[in-house]
């Protein structure tokens, strides 16, 4: 059974945005194509944020989500994402469905600093 809520620690490597999951068996697992861009508007206000930083994220809504992701389609291998937030789309690869049985239709996410 997948969590309904997920958090990781996206951190900078070799200039990239990465998160590690060893539940799921993701070492240094690079965001792409529009996500990192993403990322680097929601960790603007996070001091040191290239150190790591929380991302809490479901494919249901929670009290205090900063961002909604809405689907667009699928796209290669992955998934084409849309935020009204950030007015910018950002492509999620196939790690997705590790934590999804299928592309949701909306993710939540929370970004926090990390303590």
């Amino acid at each position: 059974m997948m969590n309904i809520i997920n958090v990781i620690a996206p951190y900078k490597y070799l200039d990239m945005w990465v998160f590690d999951d060893e539940k799921v068996g993701l070492v240094q697992e690079p965001f792409v194509s529009g996500a990192d861009l993403m990322i680097d508007r929601i960790v603007e206000f996070i001091p040191n944020a290239e150190k790591g930083f929380i991302m809490i994220f479901s494919g249901e809504k929670f009290p205090e989500a900063d961002i909604c992701l809405e689907w667009r389609g699928p796209e290669s291998s992955g998934n084409q994402y849309y935020s009204k937030e950030l007015d910018m789309e950002g492509w999620l690869c196939p790690a997705l469905l590790k934590y999804f049985t299928d592309a949701p239709e909306k993710i939540y996410i929370k970004i926090k600093e990390k303590k």
